[in-house]
């Protein structure tokens, strides 16, 4: 009888699954928080830094609602990313940003182009705010299907298209060439950056000696972080919005803080439709005394991508481990030979968490995040425990 009250789509649309709660899982495998090596999902293992921590706790303000405009982190963010403030604007982590455009942007029926697998939020808010979602599955290689994304564009009148660079399970990025092709389209691309500061490099030399060597999995010794971000193109291009955060970044995944760049016609109507408060006190606190910490992020960045090919490099010695490339703060790993959800609960009981996978294009996977050094040593030694078969 009560369903009567309520949108039939909402009724019949499946929910969005996330990862358990810390704390559940804590007490439920009976080992302390500080005795779980936490993989799976994609948090920065550092925390935020120190100033950070610093600014939380000499906060004044928290009694006081926050600027509904976040002005403050808006001019921090102008000089941070290099283009006007007038382009940006905060939101509680880069979900509620994808459902504000969704929103605004969006009639029922409007069909949404998603590239699959991706982040699972692009469905989700698409169902949430009664749009068609339509799906164009990636290559086996995870590489973006141009020519089905162009034809479901041109098929279904399509509004919005959502690119995850690198793209989250795999860590695969969309080169210039392919996204000016996109951005050709009739179409609003929003390009989501939230892993893009991992996007590393190495040196020519060591690539050199690593193709002479033909050393697949050999680690270089120094990598480091490159900012290939295209927040800038929202100034070239009126139909492409750019998504960033602070969860990975800065370690700032518990308070929700993220932002993009957006078209100057699309923004004036978000906000319209922004909740007044999005970003709380400490949040704003937080980004801002992170922004402000540009050395440490940059430590702490290499540190992941070092960290990053060195777990490709140990994980070589399990045969069974297939490591997809990554450019991202994960990596994704097809499980030859056994169960990838039994490895999963496998590794819950040593104390070590991952993502589990078995949607089209990710079946039998797991996804390990970067974790420190010590991190990949209990993972290595789990693994070795259960390495026959």
């Amino acid at each position: 009888m009560t369903h009567k009250f309520i949108r039939a789509d909402i009724v019949n649309m499946d929910p969005y699954t996330p990862i358990v709660p810390f704390e559940v899982l804590s007490a439920r495998l009976g080992r302390e928080p500080d005795d779980i090596v936490k993989l799976d999902a994609n948090e920065n293992p550092y925390g935020p830094s120190p100033k950070v921590l610093d600014a939380l706790g000499n906060g004044r303000y928290y009694h006081i609602y926050p600027d509904p405009e976040s002005n403050q982190l808006r001019d921090a963010l102008s000089q941070y990313v290099g283009i006007p403030k007038s382009h940006l604007m905060a939101g509680a982590g880069a979900d509620e940003l994808i459902d504000l455009v969704l929103r605004v942007v969006l009639s029922p029926g409007d069909a949404v182009i998603d590239c699959p697998p991706s982040f699972g939020m692009y469905p989700f808010s698409t169902a949430v705010n009664g749009g068609k979602y339509v799906a164009v599955p990636r290559k086996a290689d995870f590489a973006l299907d141009m020519e089905g994304i162009e034809t479901a564009v041109a098929r279904h009148n399509a509004k919005i298209l959502f690119i995850c660079s690198p793209n989250n399970p795999n860590g695969s990025v969309i080169g210039d060439e392919d996204l000016r092709r996109l951005l050709a389209l009739p179409v609003l691309v929003v390009l989501d950056e939230a892993y893009i500061d991992f996007v590393g490099i190495i040196n020519r030399k060591e690539r050199e000696d690593r193709k002479d060597k033909k050393e697949k999995n050999f680690a270089p010794s120094a990598p480091f972080a490159v900012n290939p971000s295209r927040i800038n193109w929202v100034m070239e291009y009126d139909n492409l919005a750019v998504l960033r955060t602070f969860s990975k970044l800065a370690g700032l995944a518990g308070l929700r803080v993220g932002y993009g760049a957006f078209p100057a016609w699309l923004l004036p109507h978000m906000w319209k439709i922004k909740q007044p408060y999005n970003i709380n006190v400490a949040a704003s606190l937080a980004a801002l005394a992170a922004l402000n910490d540009a050395d440490w992020l940059r430590e702490k960045i290499k540190l992941i991508v070092q960290e990053r090919e060195r777990i490709v490099a140990e994980l070589a010695q399990f045969d069974w481990l297939q490591p997809y490339p990554s450019q991202s703060n994960f990596i994704l790993f097809r499980v030859l030979g056994r169960d990838a959800r039994q490895l999963k609960l496998d590794l819950e009981q040593h104390g070590v968490l991952v993502r589990y996978f078995d949607k089209p294009g990710v079946e039998n996977c797991i996804r390990i995040s970067v974790g420190r050094p010590s991190d990949t040593n209990r993972l290595r030694i789990a693994l070795k425990t259960f390495d026959k078969p």
